[in-house]
């Protein structure tokens, strides 16, 4: 059987590091925590998990404290996690079946779920390099939203990491630290160009996203799924400032790098609807649900366009067409998905008021 350690960089988390090492401490041979400069009981906390806690001065860059965390690992493998990560009962059971099963394998990717709709099923996820050999040597680059390039033998799993923050506002920090690199004239390589320009977006800095974007487009070498999310922010920034036209073209222009997302043409669709150019958007809803999911690419994938979303959304366009009958049977199918959805229930309501009053078609 492989061996495990667990490596985590930390920096005020007492509201959550017991919970996520609760989860995970007995699937794993080592726990490794490194203290970023706490002021309150986090490494207290630590230290009832493990007495390899370690403290590294935080210098605005995430590569360098996980790269010090690896450092410290003497297990087989490496499995990292963010303090406000969960793993169940079920993912814990299914890691250690993988540690029977590794041999020489670089990475193992582990599917990330980060949000989650009324009844806690995960409905946005993408993949993530979780678990890394540690005679690979592989480390990691990018002062924030840093990453290990993947490399030699990789494989998929099945095995879920459930992200659940407890923040309730989202910090200038890493806008931040991109802006102290640029002024530190480091030059930006692409993947971090595209996180500056969706840290831009996230702080409603429309006009710069749209033109470091833009510029992260131009440059062509950018890694296909941040083009097509980089084309996805580009046409959201150009919709909050009222250029619906440019939003569009924007989506469209995501289909030079690769088949249409499902993502993509629910976007489009809710572009018409804001047009009450119900046919247009009917095509792209229709269109969305023909789609394969394709997470094995690494694309973030949010799930209720593969499905919920864009039955919900053909169920208000075909109301609008006065195609009550076809409205019906989408909101039926769109329940399907998500039962317990209020826009599926209260459309309920509205159809059963419509039979009432023997209005259908």
């Amino acid at each position: 059987m492989a061996t495990l350690s667990l490596c985590m960089i930390v920096k005020n988390e007492e509201a959550v590091l017991s919970r996520c090492l609760k989860s995970i401490k007995d699937a794993v041979d080592e726990i490794i925590i490194v203290d970023t400069g706490s002021s309150d009981a986090t490494k207290e906390i630590a230290k009832k998990y493990t007495d390899l806690v370690y403290d590294f001065k935080w210098i605005n860059n995430f590569s360098a404290a996980r790269n010090f965390s690896f450092s410290k690992a003497s297990k087989d493998y490496i499995i990292w996690l963010d303090a406000d990560d969960v793993i169940t009962k079920e993912n814990k059971t299914k890691i250690l079946d993988l540690k029977n099963n590794l041999s020489d394998e670089d990475i193992v990717m582990l599917k990330y779920n980060t949000a989650y709709d009324e009844n806690g099923n995960a409905i946005f996820s993408y993949y993530r390099e979780r678990i890394i050999n540690r005679k690979s040597r592989l480390v990691w680059k990018g002062r924030v939203h840093e990453a290990i390039e993947c490399t030699g033998k990789i494989i998929y799993s099945d095995i879920s990491v459930n992200h659940h923050s407890v923040k309730t506002e989202y910090s200038t920090r890493n806008l931040d630290i991109y802006e102290q690199q640029i002024a530190d004239g480091e030059p930006m390589q692409p993947r971090d160009t595209f996180y500056y320009g969706r840290e831009l977006y996230y702080h409603r800095k429309y006009e710069r996203a749209i033109k470091t974007l833009s510029e992260f487009l131009e440059n062509k070498n950018g890694w296909i799924e941040n083009n097509i999310e980089a084309c996805k922010i580009l046409s959201f920034c150009y919709s909050e400032t009222n250029r619906t036209d440019n939003a569009l073209k924007a989506l469209f222009n995501s289909f030079a790098y690769d088949s249409p997302r499902a993502e993509t043409c629910c976007q489009i669709g809710n572009l018409f609807i804001k047009q009450n150019k119900y046919e247009n958007a009917i095509f792209w809803f229709e269109l969305a649900l023909t789609i394969p999911k394709q997470e094995a690419k690494g694309a973030f994938v949010d799930l209720d366009s593969y499905g919920y979303l864009p039955c919900i959304q053909l169920c208000v366009c075909y109301d609008k067409i006065k195609q009550h009958a076809k409205a019906e049977e989408y909101n039926l199918k769109a329940g399907a998905y998500r039962p317990s959805s209020e826009a599926y229930l209260q459309n309920l309501k509205y159809f059963e008021s419509l039979h009432k009053n023997n209005i259908t078609e």
